[in-house]
């Protein structure tokens, strides 16, 4: 496999983007109303993609798991994006399952900063204290608690991204590395209980959501709304009226303002 560079499309994009997440509410949005709007999608997401047409900009995973159990999906992804985003663990699955799908296609490697196969380089204490000059590289640090060490945000995908427990904020992370000032969330409940737009029920893969929650997903929106979001430069917009994320960190918006924003 060759791998493209993200120093290759760093700032390469503007205007508003999609993130495309499969919580149930994304089922309700109809993503051929905006046909000038790009498309980032993730996981299963495609097939919302693939139901209307529409051919994602990106298309990313980071979970090895996922492809194991649907892989269909994930070949899905690659063959109609135009871009394709995964970590090494998750193409090792695909040359394993499906190693066709790969061939003339252009491929990212995303690569967890501080991570060599899953394992932390340096411990994340030092890690968040080494990178707290750097302009690029965002996070918390504490010298009482691990985990705030580990919840952070990257806007140069070229140095490695925070993986934060939950694919959307990988996504997110792309799109300030690409240049997108309006980000425009899309199916991101992040609510296991409701099931995926795709799934429900005893077929749903599980999912640990709540788990991982309050330690590392909320802390994560947290600090992309502290340090990162900056009016007029980078702002993101939740267009889930269902979502678990409270409107104080990533305020919600309307249809008809969508509306407004996008076609004036």
């Amino acid at each position: 496999m060759v791998f493209d560079s993200f120093e290759h499309n760093f700032q390469s994009r503007s205007g508003p983007v999609f993130i495309l997440a499969s919580g149930p509410s994304a089922a309700e949005f109809s993503l051929r109303e905006f046909p000038s709007v790009p498309v980032i999608a993730m996981n299963g997401s495609i097939l919302k993609c693939e139901a209307e047409a529409v051919r994602p900009s990106f298309y990313l995973c980071d979970d090895p798991s996922f492809i194991e159990s649907r892989a269909s999906l994930a070949e899905k992804g690659i063959t109609q994006a135009e871009s394709t985003a995964m970590t090494a663990d998750c193409y090792d699955r695909m040359l394993t399952m499906v190693p066709e799908c790969l061939s003339s296609r252009r491929l990212f490697l995303l690569s967890r900063v501080n991570r060599y196969k899953r394992r932390a380089i340096i411990s994340d204490k030092r890690f968040a204290w080494s990178i707290r000059n750097d302009p690029h590289l965002h996070s918390y640090f504490s010298l009482l608690h691990a985990k705030p060490n580990r919840v952070g945000f990257s806007t140069n995908m070229s140095k490695g991204y925070f993986g934060s427990r939950t694919i959307p904020v990988a996504a997110l992370q792309l799109a300030y590395h690409l240049g997108f000032s309006k980000v425009f969330l899309l199916g991101v409940d992040l609510n296991p209980s409701a099931g995926r737009f795709y799934e429900q029920g005893k077929d749903a893969l599980p999912s640990t959501l709540d788990k991982d929650f309050d330690e590392y997903i909320l802390p994560s929106f947290r600090l992309m709304a502290e340090k990162i979001v900056s009016p007029g430069k980078f702002e993101v917009f939740n267009m889930s009226d269902n979502s678990r994320l409270p409107p104080s960190i990533v305020p919600r918006l309307s249809l008809v303002d969508l509306r407004s924003l996008i076609h004036g």
